[in-house]
């Protein structure tokens, strides 16, 4: 029964320092979102807290996320480095037709006009190109934003919950921002124990 009472003081000792550290936390963010972390959400999101459960959800998502953002970055340097690669073939197929045409300047205003539109055609395919990629990373990355929400909100984490408004994504940001914050300092008062 001791034991009992003992880890029940310890948990509420642990709650209040959690919940201490986000009201801290809390003061420093802009105004119109003070107004919109009561103490009961704080509260229920130091409980939350106490397990270490949902530190360990926000780690692996973070995880999950910078491999996903790498993958995306890359994919996108690739159609970058494709993009160069197509100009530059196109660069020196444009100065050979040039060169064998040298001697012939009657032909050669058809074949800088030939190559103008050319040039113009390929840029304007890479940027259409370009635009539907980055168009796509868009949508990959609004899915995964909800993926985690809907995560975060299954696990019971106060706070949060499947919405596209700018406002409460903000929001949420900075709980996800609070929480690793704690995680770090739970992880520095466990080891020095």
């Amino acid at each position: 029964m001791y034991n009992n009472q003992s880890t029940k003081e310890e948990l509420q000792h642990r709650h209040y320092l959690l919940l201490s550290e986000l009201q801290k936390m809390a003061r420093e963010l802009p105004g119109k979102f003070q107004q919109r972390l009561p103490y009961d959400l704080l509260s229920a999101l130091a409980n939350a807290l106490l397990d270490g459960t949902a530190f360990e959800i926000v780690k692996g998502l973070e995880e999950v996320q910078h491999l996903e953002e790498k993958s995306l970055f890359t994919q996108r340097q690739k159609l970058i480095n494709d993009h160069k690669s197509q100009r530059h073939e196109m660069s020196k197929k444009h100065k050979e037709l040039l060169m064998e045409n040298q001697n012939k300047p009657h032909n050669l205003p058809l074949i800088e006009a030939q190559v103008e539109r050319e040039l113009e055609t390929m840029e304007r395919r890479c940027e259409e190109e370009m635009k539907r990629r980055d168009a796509k990373v868009i949508l990959e990355l609004d899915q995964k934003l909800m993926d985690q929400q809907s995560m975060l909100e299954k696990a019971g984490v106060p706070g949060f919950y499947v919405t596209n408004n700018r406002q409460d994504v903000r929001l949420q940001m900075y709980l996800l921002e609070f929480i690793m914050r704690l995680a770090t300092k739970d992880r520095e008062l466990r080891s020095s124990r």
